[in-house]
């Protein structure tokens, strides 16, 4: 319950009105000391009765417009010529129905051109992976005759040593004179043979090492042109795809399931990205299976509106039952043109009766006080800064300070002050004076 703004907005009001019609208890220099009597030395006649218990409700009725739930201007993407219109205004459409085709030659001949470098970049990449896969081959080839060649050292090494014990003992002979020179002499040259073949697989096994090297170096190679020739690769098909995205804008479609509201491009026409706002749209789509209300409310009343506060509204144009539905939103803040809040209500549509454009008469509900005391205002009295009403005590006005409330209409909520059992002065009540003489006339139920 808004107990606190409607108190506020009666009280303003009630203040108003009561100073602007001069009713209000005197000053002390116009008070009289004693009751004033009636002219005719008889009591007053006014018409009292105790406050009734029922419930208040505040409303406010403001105009409103209806509104598509969401509506979406379609502008072209990329530069190029409307091909083919697939839908007029009026026609519905689905999300991601295609509306219009447009007609980009040169973008289809960029996509072609990068169709085949990634074509090339594919071959590049196959031909880099069978270099590799044979670099790696000869690095097996390579090792293998490193081991072959390592494999003779110690063969030579063998017979070089064999040989050399050999022809030391062959040469100690000939020197005693037990063998001939010949044979020292071939046991000379079996020795340096040996000692040649040594030398011979030594050169091998740094033969094979160093070729073992190139091949290793030429498969390092191969593997960072095999990297290189991927990446080449990727970036041919970001390429292709970035392409194949820009060209996929040629085909306009629907963001929503929806209506085609307004058209502006025919077959043929050259169109192009919109320029800061200034280019007319190709198509305008209108979502409609719900619709929004739009309702500004005064400034004086904004603080009651909130969110989920019960509506009902009337469309001008159908002539039908009204609608229920809740305030959905509101801006919050006041705007500074009209001083007023924006309320937005959101209404079901699928049978697409509510149009955007129509007018509408919303009624809201701002509050609602059940099993309040009421009086009518005519029988409020504003007594200096206190507001009070006239009760009846022993034939004699009693003014009784009251808090005031919810009003609706020409009835106002008592807050406080009253239980409800006393005798309330009901009309004219300001005119009356504390210690009057009255005689009560039964208030018409």
């Amino acid at each position: 319950m808004k107990f606190v703004d409607s108190l506020a907005v009666a009280a303003v009001a009630c203040g108003a009105i009561l100073m602007a019609s001069g009713c209000g208890r005197p000053s002390a220099a116009e008070s009289p000391v004693h009751p004033r009597p009636a002219a005719n030395g008889s009591a007053d006649r006014v018409r009292a009765g105790q406050p009734e218990r029922k419930t208040l409700t505040l409303h406010t009725s403001q105009p409103g417009r209806v509104e598509a739930f969401e509506e979406t201007p379609l502008h072209p993407k990329l530069t190029g010529y409307v091909e083919e219109i697939l839908v007029d205004i009026g026609d519905s459409v689905t999300k991601g129905q295609k509306l219009i085709q447009l007609w980009i030659p040169e973008m289809q001949d960029e996509q072609e051109q990068k169709e085949a470098l990634v074509a090339q970049s594919e071959a590049e990449m196959q031909q880099a992976e069978a270099t590799s896969r044979a670099s790696d081959a000869k690095i097996n080839t390579a090792r293998a005759r490193v081991r072959q060649a390592e494999a003779g050292i110690g063969r030579a090494e063998g017979d070089y040593q064999r040989w050399k014990s050999e022809y030391e003992r062959i040469r100690d002979l000939a020197a005693k004179g037990s063998v001939t020179p010949k044979l020292a002499d071939e046991t000379l040259n079996q020795f340096r043979s040996a000692e040649a073949s040594r030398t011979e697989v030594a050169a091998n096994v740094e033969s094979a090492n160093a070729e073992l090297s190139e091949t290793q170096a030429n498969a390092s190679k191969s593997q960072a042109d095999l990297v290189a020739a991927r990446a080449r690769l990727r970036v041919a098909a970001a390429n292709l795809k970035r392409t194949k995205t820009l060209l996929g804008y040629a085909e306009i479609k629907a963001p929503f399931d929806g209506v085609i509201t307004r058209r502006g491009v025919d077959t043929g026409h050259y169109v192009h990205p919109d320029n800061g706002g200034t280019t007319q749209p190709l198509l305008v789509v209108a979502r409609t299976d719900k619709v929004r209300i739009f309702v500004d409310v005064p400034e004086m009343e904004a603080p009651l509106v909130d969110e989920g506060d019960k509506s009902v509204i009337h469309i001008q144009s159908l002539r039908s039952q009204a609608i229920e539905a809740v305030v959905t939103r509101t801006s919050w803040s006041l705007s500074d043109s009209n001083r007023s809040i924006r309320v937005e209500i959101d209404v079901p549509n699928e049978k697409g009766v509510l149009r955007p454009g129509m007018y509408a008469t919303v009624t809201i509900l701002l509050d609602e006080h059940s099993d309040v005391l009421a009086l009518p205002f005519a029988a409020i009295v504003q007594d200096g800064q206190n507001t009070c009403c006239c009760c009846v005590e022993s034939g004699q006005i009693r003014l009784k300070p009251i808090v005031l409330g919810l009003r609706r209409g020409s009835e106002v909520e008592i807050v406080s002050g009253l239980s409800g059992t006393e005798s309330v002065v009901l009309a004219q009540a300001g005119s009356l004076r504390p210690g009057q003489q009255v005689e009560i006339i039964e208030a018409k139920k």
